[in-house]
């Protein structure tokens, strides 16, 4: 609704409205819809802003970081309405500045992304414009704990060299201290777009206590320092807008999983929302045991050595046990057909 009240053209498959089923587990599915909306200038090129407006619901869901937690209201105030909201001030001020910027803008507040990036996912696998116009995808996801006193995370950072010269000009500017985090994919929706070869930005002000618990309420949201994130946020949007060519996409090395420490790493972008057997492969790093082997996009990892992975967790315990050097067997599906690769560790 609101998209229509500003302007926007419908840009999902059912009006501004992009229905897809959602897995909730191995039995369950769930009816789910984006909401995408298009601001054209009749440019050829076009920048993504989005964020996703699912939570944990009544905590019925896995998620929830409370024990007993059915039946208990999540509002999600920061994770996510505080980056939904940025969409929606964002999509205001572009339609509404009275600006023909040289970039189209496309507006999508994603669902299940709690479930596994589920609908930026499905998005960006049936996207409603060609994504090959797409330069840039700008994700908010947890920005509505601004303190001052700490610096806010852009990540995605190394997927372009262009943001070390046009970022920090603005912040310095705006007087906003930061932090960068180079991962072009991480636990939220813009993964979804950097695994398409898009450049990716990521806003987020931090995890904190209150955070997949239904303590995440309206009264601590900081709106002034959400304010003047997104207007840092313009400032960015307006220094792209100006570069009188594409952005150069790079790739990154892929993130760690938070709380957990390997001796090694394969350099694999895991599908989260693949619910096996095996674990599902979206990307590959260049350079790292997982290339080196032969493991490719699409494969599902069936088992490392002697353990059996049928889960994100099995992959990483699995990986706890391995030594630089070390060569193991993956046993990998590939289609129809059933590899054995070797995979060194180095």
């Amino acid at each position: 609704k609101y998209f229509k009240e500003i302007g926007l053209q419908p840009k999902g498959t059912n009006g501004y409205e992009q229905p897809f089923k959602a897995n909730l587990d191995t039995v369950h599915v769930l009816d789910a819809r984006n909401v995408v909306g298009f601001l054209d200038n009749g440019a050829d090129r076009t920048i993504v802003i989005g964020a996703h407006y699912d939570h944990l619901g009544e905590g019925y869901q896995r998620g929830s970081l409370i024990p007993d937690s059915k039946g208990k209201i999540h509002n999600g105030a920061d994770d996510n309405a505080s980056g939904v909201a940025g969409v929606l001030e964002l999509a205001r001020h572009f339609s509404k500045n009275k600006v023909k910027e040289k970039h189209n803008f496309l507006f999508i507040c994603f669902s299940a992304e709690e479930l596994g990036l589920l609908g930026s996912k499905y998005y960006a696998n049936n996207p409603t414009i060609d994504l090959s116009t797409v330069n840039l995808m700008l994700n908010f996801d947890m920005i509505g704990r601004f303190d001052p006193n700490k610096a806010i995370t852009v990540g995605g950072w190394g997927t372009s060299p262009t943001w070390g010269q046009v970022i920090p000009p603005v912040l310095e500017r705006d007087k906003m201290a930061f932090k960068i985090d180079s991962a072009g994919a991480g636990a939220s929706d813009h993964t979804s777009f950097y695994v398409k070869k898009i450049p990716v930005l990521f806003f987020f002000t931090g995890v904190h206590g209150d955070y997949h618990k239904p303590s995440d309420d309206i009264e601590l949201i900081n709106f002034e320092g959400e304010a003047k994130i997104l207007n840092s946020v313009v400032g960015i949007v307006n220094a792209v807008d100006k570069l009188p060519n594409r952005l150069e996409y790079r790739e990154t090395a892929m993130p760690m999983a938070r709380n957990m420490s390997f001796k090694v790493t394969m350099g694999l972008l895991l599908d989260y929302s693949f619910n096996g057997p095996g674990i599902k492969v979206d990307g590959v790093s260049k350079n790292r045991p997982g290339e080196a082997a032969g493991i490719k996009g699409g494969d599902l990892i069936l088992r490392l050595d002697k353990y059996t992975l049928n889960t994100i967790y099995d992959y990483m315990g699995a990986l706890g046990k391995f030594e630089k050097g070390q060569t193991v067997e993956a046993e990998v599906q590939r289609g129809a057909d059933k590899l054995t690769l070797p995979v060194t560790f180095k």
